[in-house]
């Protein structure tokens, strides 16, 4: 098995130096309300294939492929400590999933809230705008200082993208998870960082040894958070990838913080 580190921080102007991390106490996970979920027809991946078989929803239409993604990046993110519970509806300000994650960095679960994007084109910068706008239209709990923000889409992070993201004053960041819950890239701003992120390491790996195999995990001081599950689309575990014996040669690994602009940012390095 292959390993390299990245140490994601997008660009960035200069922010406030002061954290919000000493509000984020202030609603106790125990404490937060959950807004009922949109449907009663299914809460999980599984019981929203049960429903789509049940009612013949075609596996191509909108409503489909939207919702099994937000269950599939829920089945992903609760690998790496979310909890998570799916929103919907049409006056959520495009919050898909809400709930906390627990870290070893803090001694408290952080508060998240997650957009999910199911599409075939490159995301648009615009995007990170409606972001920030969820931090305002959040429920009561997530609607203070301490929220840590996600876009989720099913490509990788554009320049624009990373750009308004390191512009922001929100902290906030971005997940690549492919439609069948394998997380590819994943990094934050330096507000995020504040808030409970600093010393996360986001390391890719590589399963088979090859380029194609890739996947990322989370680590903390080198232990990884979670290992990621693949094939999350059915109700039964994913079956584990068939492994291969790896020369014992050196991998080159990097940590590296990105640059304060894109144009010098430098990427770790893929083996």
């Amino acid at each position: 098995m292959l390993w390299t580190r990245q140490f994601r921080w997008l660009p960035h102007l200069k922010q406030p130096t002061h954290s919000l991390r000493r509000y984020a106490t202030d609603t106790s996970p125990e404490s937060l309300i959950f807004p009922e979920p949109q449907s009663p027809h299914h809460r999980d991946l599984p019981s929203f294939l049960q429903y789509a078989t049940r009612v013949e929803l075609s596996p191509t239409s909108n409503v489909y492929v939207g919702t099994h993604y937000e269950y599939t990046v829920q089945n992903t993110l609760q690998q790496m400590g979310m909890s998570l519970t799916r929103m919907g509806g049409k006056s959520d300000y495009g919050i898909d999933l809400l709930g906390t994650w627990t870290l070893p960095t803090v001694n408290y679960p952080l508060k998240v809230l997650l957009q999910c994007k199911a599409v075939s084109n490159k995301v648009k910068p615009a995007v990170v705008r409606e972001l920030e706008g969820a931090f305002v239209g959040a429920p009561s709990g997530w609607r203070e200082d301490g929220v840590l923000a996600f876009l989720v889409s099913s490509g990788p992070a554009t320049k624009g993208v990373r750009e308004a993201m390191g512009r922001s004053r929100w902290p906030m960041g971005y997940i690549f998870c492919d439609p069948e819950g394998k997380m590819l890239q994943m990094l934050w701003n330096r507000k995020a960082a504040e808030e409970g992120l600093e010393g996360v390491v986001v390391e890719t790996r590589y399963p088979l040894g090859e380029r194609e195999s890739k996947e990322v995990v989370l680590t903390f001081k080198g232990t990884p958070l979670s290992l990621p599950q693949t094939s999350l689309g059915t109700s039964k575990p994913a079956a584990k990838a068939p492994t291969r014996s790896v020369p014992t040669t050196p991998v080159v690994s990097t940590t590296e913080a990105i640059a304060s602009t894109i144009e010098t940012e430098k990427i770790g390095n893929i083996v």
